[in-house]
């Protein structure tokens, strides 16, 4: 595993990646994280950082909703769901949790209510820059209306994998990607609606601002952090 693990007190990292990080190299590391923290030897962990161009393939993927005119490389995640889009200026946050326990808003051993509380974790970080984010009860995700335009959009996808009551994946916030990016799939198997972003909707906010309110937020939806640390894995 890249990069060194430092133990706080209270066995909670929150790291944020200084560079882009290659897919391979993140599921490797989250894997390893979620075997630690299975095994007593690792701190939880919610990691924030961005990948190169990337579309990934949930375990519901169809090979027909992926076009990738750009060439992208293209992994299978693992996760849940269909296919996503990965890039900068996309804030991804993965979160390895213990789950046989509970967290905030997220009762022990109930995967349902975890889901719920990273939307609600993404709702409440929205809010912070006046954005107003919704769930759909037949769409995952969370969602917005263009008050421009009046269409909805998405604005943050949501895919997990749990392994023996630990978590790992997490959520991804369209800060100020390219869009046009999203248009090599069919994001989520979901063609009826478009993607958009914080810029698209006219909030020029910065990467540093957005992990702020992630991390102003998480104590809302999860409970305190125990203990930050700044200091990222580099990127191979």
């Amino acid at each position: 595993m890249e990069g060194a693990w430092a133990m706080t007190e209270n066995e909670f990292l929150w790291h944020r990646a200084a560079n882009l990080v290659p897919y391979p190299t993140a599921l490797a590391e989250m894997e390893a994280q979620a075997r630690g923290i299975r095994a007593g030897s690792a701190p939880e962990r919610v990691w924030l950082l961005e990948h190169p161009p990337t579309y990934t393939a949930g375990t519901s993927a169809k090979d027909s909703d992926l076009f990738n005119p750009r060439g992208y490389p293209t992994y299978p995640a693992g996760r849940g769901g269909q296919w996503t889009y990965h890039g900068p200026g996309q804030r991804v946050a993965y979160a390895m949790l213990d789950l046989t326990r509970a967290h905030g808003m997220a009762p022990a051993r109930d995967l349902r209510a975890y889901v719920h509380t990273l939307e609600e974790w993404i709702i409440r970080t929205l809010r912070h820059f006046d954005v107003v984010g919704e769930r759909r009860a037949d769409r995952i995700g969370v969602w917005v209306v263009d008050p421009a335009t009046g269409r909805e959009e998405k604005i943050a996808a949501i895919g997990v994998r749990v392994s023996r009551w630990v978590s790992w994946h997490g959520i991804a916030i369209n800060v100020a990607p390219d869009l046009s990016d999203f248009g090599g799939i069919v994001p989520c198997g979901i063609s009826e609606y478009g993607v958009t972003s914080l810029a698209k909707l006219g909030k020029a906010v910065s990467m540093d601002e957005v992990d702020a309110a992630l991390a102003a937020t998480w104590p809302e939806c999860f409970g305190p952090i125990p203990g930050t640390q700044e200091d990222a894995p580099r990127a191979g």
